[in-house]
């Protein structure tokens, strides 16, 4: 059967689309992959040579899979021949080939945000300004935001406007630290993240025979999730495809989430400007989801006014309604959501893989954790930290990347004197100065003391000049030597794998444990080469320095729940999911309240998370939450209401009254008596409660009975952890705390306000 019978008509159409600029607009779960993948299939068998078709996507993983396709279509030859892969990755490889240009060497070290904002510290501690003004985070994301918007050191000094915005924040003087750190990875011989992106633009613009030949190369132009590029990616794409415009871009303007990044929207809906004369197909038939699901994700999409106007639809099943919760606190929130799915998983015989809990902020992830981990049932939480941001991967990989690049400075600081070799802090710390002074890259300095001489003792000199012997030594053999093999023989010879294994400590084996991984991962890279082909350490330096936190992911972790932020889920598909944290001020989040802008992104985030779901999706909120330290009182989200309400079922109907909307229901929250146990998972009390306001409490026993302070020693009733005794009172109203001893679940720290307890004495 012929490949492209496997698509509906609109998918075909889009498919076989040769020449000319066009744009594939792509509802959720509409199968897009599958169109830009089977597109350049078919170029290539109407005569498109694969060298002049450049594919570009946002993970590693996503560019593989494509790749993967195509092969067995056109044959695993002809596959390997595009030039497909990760903006960065496929500009990285462009910088490389043309680096003596822009003064880089070719293996020049590309910096993670780490290293990044390492040099940023070390550059605020230099200048001797307040790091709690000039946090690194910060000042590393306005260098990062400067960059995307192809902002140099010398045209941010000049800008007036910018330079008065770091005035009003306090920080005057960042412009200068832009200028040092430019400057020290320079030096360095690195790039980070965003120059990757940024020198790429640079070359193309002052380098007009490097633009004609990449034009000349690249005819035929693809881009994946383009809602998500930026401004720099944008004049990339827009400059590579100008000779002879057959671009193709695919996304979902109702999926652009990014902006914190960088992302601009405007680059999709504005794409008809660029290229009037442009073909637009939709993509509108969702494969993934139940109707239900689809209809209440276009209820929500549709209240945006920035748009591409589409109608997603589905043949898929009607399914069940989209179920929402209401907890009294978070615990109980992880502890409701837990349960769930147990019970789902129970009934259904699904696998713990099939669920995923999607939040907002990753803070949230607690209160699940503690219920999972209570029953049992194994996670996994993405966002955390990954294998290779680990001290004792970045320590070897530190080592890689001063055998292939000696001035990079970060690696060089990290290594000297680990293990341990007797080169001090003070030693080293007057090689950086005289570095300085020389204006020069700290390893010239340590590789020729006479040339550079510095005030050390002459033991120290020693050290040093036996540690630059060994590292030489290792780069002798870059070129020559397999990456495992030489891999294996720095963590060998530098005496890594000896101090983790003698490191008995549960943490130490497993140190030493995640060594043998990283060693196995080249094995398996020098391995997985084409033959004949020398697979170097710096090849492999190159792939790692490049991978996404999607590519991450290793396949023991495959049958666990997910845990993960709406962002991070983007891409990924799961038959159950649970939205959480559905509450004004966290979702929409109360930073995106100052602009429609901002708040319609929060919207096409919630989107996003609907739209995860294939089988069943669960909101939740809760009445009352702590938040920086302190207990709020919760307001259920907005976009609760906004959904279609014919495709929702209220788990509590006492969160509703007479038909109005859940924001309508006047008395707070936390004073509703739930309907059922069943509802609720806690035993309801035997007789009626009373309110205890503030210090004081009503004694039921008796509806004429006096109210009377609560004290130390009193038997009291809780509704739900049953009878107790008062052992301690703290604070003062409204805020006063009672810390009472329940036979039945222990000790218990209340805040009486929010308690309802009644006094039994």
């Amino acid at each position: 059967m012929n490949y492209l019978d496997e698509l509906n008509a609109s998918q075909r159409e889009a498919a076989e689309h040769v020449e000319g600029p066009m744009m594939v607009i792509a509802g959720a779960g509409s199968g897009k992959t599958r169109v830009l993948t089977y597109r350049i299939a078919y170029l290539m068998e109407r005569g498109v040579d694969a060298f002049n078709i450049l594919a570009l996507t946002f993970t590693n993983k996503a560019a593989k899979e494509m790749k993967n396709r195509i092969a067995a279509i056109v044959g695993d030859s002809e596959a390997k021949n595009i030039s497909m892969g990760t903006f960065h990755s496929v500009f990285a490889k462009i910088l490389r080939f043309n680096s003596e240009k822009l003064g880089y060497p070719s293996n020049f070290t590309i910096y993670d945000t780490q290293d990044s904002r390492s040099v940023i510290k070390a550059v605020i501690k230099e200048f001797g300004l307040d790091d709690k003004i000039y946090k690194p985070s910060s000042v590393h994301g306005r260098i990062s935001s400067a960059k995307n918007n192809l902002i140099s050191p010398d045209a941010y000094e000049a800008n007036a406007e910018i330079v008065g915005e770091d005035r009003m924040a306090r920080r005057p003087e960042l412009f200068r630290i832009y200028k040092e750190y430019d400057k020290r990875c320079f030096q360095s011989g690195a790039m980070d993240f965003d120059d990757l992106l940024f020198k790429t633009n640079v070359l193309l613009r002052d380098f007009p025979d490097v633009l004609n030949f990449y034009q000349q190369k690249f005819r035929y132009i693809l881009v994946d999730e383009y809602q998500d590029t930026n401004y720099s990616q944008y004049l990339i794409v827009k400059k590579l495809a100008a000779l002879y415009e057959n671009i193709c871009v695919v996304g979902d303007d109702a999926q652009s989430i990014y902006s914190f990044r960088g992302a601009n929207i405007q680059n999709i809906l504005n794409f008809k400007k660029d290229y009037p004369d442009y073909k637009l197909y939709k993509l509108e038939q969702n494969y993934r989801s139940t109707k239900n699901i689809v209809e209440a994700a276009n209820s929500i999409i549709a209240r945006n006014h920035d748009q591409i106007k589409k109608e997603v639809w589905t043949q898929n099943s009607d399914g069940t309604k989209i179920n929402i919760t209401r907890c009294l606190t978070d615990n109980e929130e992880g502890r409701v959501i837990t349960n769930k799915i147990f019970d789902i998983k129970k009934q259904t015989g699904a696998k713990y893989q099939d669920f995923a809990i999607l939040y907002r902020t990753n803070a949230q992830s607690r209160s699940f954790e503690e219920s999972l981990r209570k029953l049992n049932m194994p996670y996994k939480i993405y966002g955390g930290l990954s294998f290779y941001q680990r001290k004792e991967i970045k320590d070897l990989i530190a080592y890689f990347r001063l055998t292939a690049n000696p001035k990079d400075e970060e690696a060089l600081k990290r290594v000297i004197n680990y293990p341990k070799r007797g080169i001090g802090s003070t030693s080293f710390d007057a090689c950086i100065l005289a570095a300085q002074q020389y204006d020069v890259s700290v390893w010239e300095v340590i590789s020729d003391f006479q040339r550079y001489p510095v005030s050390i003792q002459s033991a120290a000199k020693n050290k040093i000049t036996d540690f630059v012997t060994k590292i030489r030594g290792f780069a002798l053999k870059l070129d020559k030597t397999q990456a495992y093999d030489l891999a294996n023989e720095i963590a060998t010879s530098t005496g890594i794998l000896k101090t983790l294994y003698d490191d008995k400590t549960p943490e130490g084996v497993t140190r030493y444990e995640n060594i043998q991984e990283l060693l196995a991962g080249i094995k398996e890279f020098s391995v997985s080469q084409e033959e004949n082909t020398l697979a170097t350490l710096s090849d492999f330096l190159i792939d790692v320095a490049l991978l996404t936190d999607a590519d991450q992911e290793k396949d023991e972790d495959i049958d666990k729940i997910t845990l993960m932020t709406i962002h991070a889920s983007k891409g990924l598909e799961f038959p159950y999911v649970f939205i959480v944290g559905l509450e004004e001020n966290l979702f929409p989040s109360q930073l995106s309240l100052t602009s429609r802008s901002e708040l319609e992104e929060e919207r096409r985030l919630f989107y996003v998370a609907l739209t995860r779901a294939e089988i069943a999706c669960n909101l939740s909120y809760v009445s009352s939450r702590y938040r920086y330290g302190q207990l709020i009182t919760a307001e259920p989200s907005r976009f609760i209401d906004e959904i279609d309400q014919q495709y929702v079922h209220h788990e509590n109907r006492a969160v509703q009254s007479g038909g109005r909307s859940l924001k309508s229901f006047q008395r707070p929250s936390h004073y509703d008596k739930p309907q059922s146990r069943a509802e609720t998972g806690f035993k309801m009390p035997s007789k009626p409660l009373r309110k205890l306001s503030d210090t004081t409490a009503s004694n039921s026993s008796n509806s004429s009975s006096e109210n009377k302070p609560l004290k130390v020693g009193y038997n009291v009733q809780h509704e739900r952890f049953g009878k107790g005794k008062v052992t301690a009172l703290e604070g003062k109203s409204p805020n006063q705390k009672a810390t009472v001893f329940f036979p039945r679940v222990g000790q218990k720290t209340l805040i009486l306000r929010f308690a309802k307890l009644e006094i039994l004495d």
